[in-house]
């Protein structure tokens, strides 16, 4: 396991330990000086420990001033091991008239919520299978394999260029799903050993930043499409999103960039970052990739060739990565925070996409997206078990649960877009 941080001289610690607190009390400590939180009635403070959280201080932040207990069941594996790490920031509790739940979070269905976790642990849906990930990671590796003995073989023409290009997208694509499942301690029971594979895949077969994804893609499951914390949806320098933020930003110049180098300026952004943050491993593992990459291809086509490949490469898989993640997304609610309960919040944020065989396989089955957040260490291979407990429980509760086909989410895609700007574009014509 990666190492937690300990609080230091004068942090939280036993000296207030028998505290008895309100929500209003909690609630009033949420700035970026003072933040506490709640974890089964118990009151931390987080203030300084938040910046050596190894999730990234951010995701830790977007729960201060309230109840985190159900996003820390969720993100953390082997609570034993986190707990003894929280001792030392423990300040007291709630008072003994107070609610468990804050603000709008509806207790019967954190409750039900509860006992259906429960369920899925006792029917090992938390369980990984070895060969599953394996033969993934065989076939992402065949795939680079093929791409480049193809070339090797029979040369560099367009049309042998263009298939090796799709087999190298299609390679990262699948990578992509791969490093996701690591990312999210979901195929070891050992979490150094989810951390190691990881950096492995989205380092060596990606050329990106383990760090910088955990630190990115936990800030979107902690609070999926929540304004100034989701940051896949803070993109005013791209597009706007949603029904408010295109009326709110009606007075921002909107800059769009070609699409061809968008995703090549994402990987220096990347680069640039772990430099700025001194990530050195993972800047070494990100190096790795590019170094094999020259090295395979700049015999075959010259460094000017490589870098087109590579880029048009990027933009094949930018836009697959794009347009399978964002179907679960983009159409659904998009505002500001309103603090519901962790089923609320992820059904409001999340839809599926019908299951099929290749809808698993061209997703990585984030097709499943409803199960995947609410679950995001559960194996992939067990979402379509867990799929219709969750169903039934949405159900009692009258919480809509949205499947569609694949063609209805790629279009909704493009009509919540349009409605989008048509949004912004309405505003800045009337303000």
């Amino acid at each position: 396991n990666r190492p937690f941080p300990h609080p230091g001289p004068g942090e939280s610690g036993s000296r207030r330990a028998g505290g008895v607190y309100t929500w209003e009390e909690v609630q009033s400590h949420c700035n970026r000086n003072d933040q506490w939180l709640v974890i089964d009635r118990k009151v931390y403070d987080i203030t300084h420990w938040a910046k050596g959280h190894p999730g990234g201080h951010r995701v830790i932040s977007h729960y201060a001033g309230e109840d985190a207990t159900e996003a820390f069941t969720a993100f953390h594996p082997n609570l034993k091991f986190v707990q003894k790490f929280l001792k030392p920031l423990l300040i007291g509790e709630l008072a003994a008239t107070e609610p468990s739940q804050d603000r709008n979070k509806n207790a019967a269905i954190i409750q039900d919520f509860y006992t259906l976790r429960a369920q899925a642990e006792s029917e090992g849906l938390f369980k990984a299978q070895p060969l599953f990930f394996c033969l993934h990671l065989g076939h992402i590796l065949l795939l680079e394999a093929l791409a480049w003995l193809i070339i090797w073989l029979w040369g560099t023409s367009w049309t042998l260029t263009f298939l090796c290009s799709i087999m190298l997208a299609t390679a990262q694509s699948q990578a992509g799903w791969l490093q996701h499942d690591f990312g999210h301690l979901s195929v070891f029971k050992k979490s150094s050993w989810n951390h190691m594979l990881h950096k492995f895949v989205i380092g060596h077969l990606k050329g990106a930043s383990a760090n910088w994804w955990n630190h990115r893609h936990f800030q979107h499951h902690a609070k999926p499409n929540i304004f100034s914390k989701d940051p896949d949806v803070n993109m005013l320098h791209i597009f706007v999103v949603g029904a408010t933020q295109p009326v709110e930003a009606s007075s921002t110049k909107l800059i769009f960039g070609p699409p061809l180098l968008i995703p090549v300026y994402f990987h220096i952004q990347i680069i640039r970052t772990m430099i700025s943050r001194r990530d050195w491993v993972d800047l070494a593992w990100s190096m790795s990739y590019y170094l094999r990459y020259l090295c395979c291809y700049v015999p075959l086509y010259g460094l000017f060739g490589s870098l087109a490949l590579i880029s048009f490469v990027r933009f094949l898989e930018s836009h697959w990565f794009v347009w399978v993640t964002q179907m679960n997304h983009l159409p659904m609610d998009i505002d500001h925070e309103k603090h519901h309960d962790w089923l609320t919040m992820q059904l409001q944020a999340t839809c599926n996409i019908e299951k099929s065989s290749f809808n698993d396989w061209f997703s990585g089955h984030l097709n499943f997206q409803i199960e995947h957040h609410l679950f995001p260490t559960m194996p992939r291979h067990n979402y379509h078990l867990v799929a219709p407990l969750v169903h039934a429980l949405c159900e009692k509760h009258g919480i809509p649960y949205q499947v569609k086909t694949m063609w209805q989410g790629l279009v909704d895609v493009i009509r919540s877009l349009k409605n989008s700007g048509d949004l912004w574009l309405d505003a800045y014509l009337h303000k």
